[in-house]
């Protein structure tokens, strides 16, 4: 049986290390944003962008609040606060193969105040990752 990605997934976020987000993800991985139109595909970029979501969403006020799971997809519920005290309430919603490792992985945010403040420091992020 394959390894548990949420599982995964959570020792990630408990400890962001690249080399266990590159083991997570498919070769082939979709990744779709709230903030761009278009799925990024690939790990490379899937790997940009969740590297730097870590980055402006983790920390000590980033938390699962609730899940649903699917035979191979699972919906994630996050509550985390932003500089300025911007509270920011969304979903991962993750599908995985059946080697385990993540195909594709859609986030979504509200409020829209949330999603503004994300989007600018994802922007910024981005950037300083190259």
């Amino acid at each position: 049986m394959a390894a548990d990605p949420i599982r995964g997934w959570h020792a990630y976020i408990a400890a962001p290390k690249r080399e266990a987000l590159d083991a997570l993800l498919s070769d082939h991985v979709v990744f779709q944003s709230p903030a761009v139109h278009t799925p990024q595909e690939g790990k490379a970029v899937t790997m940009k962008y969740l590297t730097a979501a870590t980055e402006v969403l983790g920390g000590p006020a980033f938390r699962y609040v609730n899940q649903w799971r699917g035979e191979r997809s699972a919906v994630l519920e996050f509550e985390c606060a932003l500089e300025g005290g911007i509270q920011v309430n969304g979903v991962d919603i993750v599908e995985w193969d059946e080697s385990g490792r993540i195909t594709r992985f859609k986030v979504m945010i509200r409020p829209l105040k949330a999603l503004n403040a994300v989007m600018s420091a994802m922007a910024a992020a981005l950037a300083r990752l190259g």
